[in-house]
C-alpha cells in the first residue's frame, strides 16, 4: 500500500515528512534499522542480526509497497530516516478483523510526536480499511512506549514472561496490547 505523503511539524519547530518508503532509500533504511537497533533493548534484533544486503532491502520496499495487506510509513527530517511504522492486516477470514502494527524511532527524535503522528496514520488506515482490533507488542520496561500505546487507547491483555533474552543473559517480558476500534 502508498501512504500519501504528509508535513508534520514536530515539538521543536521542524518540518518532518511522513510517506511510504521509497527503493531509491533502500540503504538509507537499513542504516536506520541498524541504528535503531543498536541504541536501545526494547526492539527484537541486536543491529548485527541485520545482515540484508540493500537489494534484499529494495526487494523488501517493493513488496510492502504492492501489498494490499500492508502500510508502511517513513518520517524522514532534513531527507534522512529518523522513524518507521508499518501495520499489517490480517487477511484469512478468521483474522481479518485484526491488525499488527510496529514502530520505531531514532533516539535523538524521542519526543517530538513523530510516535503520535504516526498512530494517528495507522489507526486512520485501520479505521479505513474496517479492521476492529489493533495489535502491538512491548518489551518490558519501555515505559516511554506504553505510555504512547495507552495515550492511543492500546492496554495490555497478556504478558509473555522471559520472552526476550539480552546479550548479558538477562530476560525481560514481552507485552502484547490491543485496541478495540468498535465493539469486537
Amino acid at each position: 500500500m502508498i501512504f500519501e505523503t504528509k508535513q508534520i511539524i514536530l515539538k521543536d519547530g521542524r518540518t518532518a515528512i511522513l510517506k511510504s518508503p521509497s527503493v531509491e532509500d533502500a540503504e538509507q533504511l537499513l542504516n536506520y534499522i541498524k541504528k535503531c537497533c543498536g541504541e536501545t533493548d526494547f526492539l527484537r534484533r541486536y543491529p548485527e542480526e541485520w545482515k540484508i544486503t540493500v537489494e534484499q532491502e529494495e526487494a523488501w520496499v517493493k513488496r510492502l509497497r504492492s501489498s494490499p495487506d500492508t502500510l508502511g510509513i517513513t518520517c524522514y527530517v532534513d531527507g534522512q530516516t529518523v522513524g518507521s511504522c508499518e501495520i499489517n492486516f490480517n487477511s484469512s477470514m478468521k483474522t481479518s478483523h485484526r491488525a499488527v502494527i510496529a514502530i520505531s524511532i531514532l533516539k535523538d527524535y524521542w519526543n517530538l510526536g513523530i510516535g503520535s503522528a504516526m498512530f494517528e496514520e495507522l489507526t486512520a488506515a485501520a479505521q479505513s480499511r474496517g479492521t476492529e482490533i489493533m495489535e502491538l507488542e512491548f518489551i518490558e520496561g519501555n515505559e516511554r512506549a506504553k505510555h504512547l500505546y495507552e495515550k492511543f487507547g492500546f492496554r495490555v491483555i497478556c504478558e509473555k514472561p522471559k520472552a526476550i533474552k539480552l546479550k548479558n543473559g538477562a530476560y525481560l517480558s514481552e507485552f502484547y496490547m490491543q485496541k478495540y476500534l468498535c465493539e469486537a
